[in-house]
């Protein structure tokens, strides 16, 4: 996680999103880097995205079995799509989409908007095909009847196929 904090803070002062991305292979750094939607112009280049797209180069596979994608925020739907697609393992993040929506509501402003999708990762990788494997262990989505694991179909611990073992909220 502190190389994918490297990489936010390195973004950040690059003039992108404050977003860094690392994918690990059996406890090895295969590949970090950083959001890179403003400086590409394209709004795809999340940092999530980014590692994961290097990461299939550097393999030589459109698979990553055996990865763990740790990312400094929460995955949004697309970012945590390609995870299910690439066959990671585990998904590790640090802030949470709420943290991420009270940083917006506090931080607004007039000039420009966020643009995001409020679906948790969990969310997503619930609908996904095969349905995934997790670990509940996300602060804020496990607490509380409403919004607890079996609200979005999420079974703790569930014995099925799946690439993604777990996500986890650190």
């Amino acid at each position: 996680m502190r190389a994918a904090i490297a990489k936010a803070m390195e973004s950040q002062n690059a003039g992108d999103y404050g977003i860094g991305a690392v994918v690990v292979k059996d406890g090895e750094i295969l590949v970090a880097g950083t959001n890179r939607a403003k400086m590409e112009e394209d709004s795809t280049q999340h940092a999530e995205t980014a590692v994961i797209r290097e990461a299939f180069k550097k393999s030589g596979s459109r698979f990553l079995p055996s990865c763990v994608l740790y990312t400094t925020h929460e995955p949004c739907p697309m970012c945590a799509a390609a995870a299910v697609w690439a066959c990671m393992d585990e998904i590790v993040f640090d802030s949470t989409l709420q943290d991420m929506i009270d940083h917006r509501k506090k931080n607004g402003n007039t000039e420009w908007t966020w643009r995001t999708i409020d679906i948790p990762a969990t969310a997503v990788l619930a609908q996904g095909e095969p349905k995934l494997d997790q670990e509940c262990a996300l602060r804020d989505l496990c607490n509380g009847p409403a919004k607890s694991c079996e609200a979005f179909g999420i079974a703790e611990k569930r014995k099925t196929h799946s690439p993604i073992r777990s996500v986890r909220h650190i």
